[in-house]
């Protein structure tokens, strides 16, 4: 089991950037595929982005491929959400989640807000 805290949200014109942090507490966090997921007021929770625990491989949806950039650091136990030609679309908050060995994720963090103005 790993915590997990986000950080770097905030309020950005669109056009604007933002990187998002996820800070893991627990151990081997290596071991861990790494997600970013979304929820908009009235919506339901949708997946962002992830990276893979083994290959590094990332996935992203659809709406963010080409804006969004997923990346970690195992030495710091960190992973990253670089969020750049931000969209009034992109509002929600963000939530970074763990898997580990790409199973289920199971644990989550508390959130941050992203707010995009037009």
């Amino acid at each position: 089991q790993v915590q997990l805290v986000e950080s770097g949200g905030g309020l950005v014109q669109a056009g604007g950037s933002l990187r998002l942090s996820c800070a893991a507490s627990g151990r081997a966090f290596g071991s861990y595929s790494m997600g970013w997921f979304r929820q908009a007021p009235g919506k339901g929770r949708e997946f962002v982005s992830s990276i893979d625990w083994s290959d590094g491989n990332t996935y992203y949806a659809d709406s963010v491929k080409g804006r969004f950039t997923i990346s970690r650091d195992d030495a710091k136990n960190t992973v990253y959400l670089q969020m750049n030609s931000l969209k009034p679309e992109d509002t929600a908050i963000y939530y970074c989640a763990a898997a580990y060995m790409g199973y289920n994720y199971n644990d989550w963090g508390q959130g941050t807000q992203v707010t995009v103005s037009s």
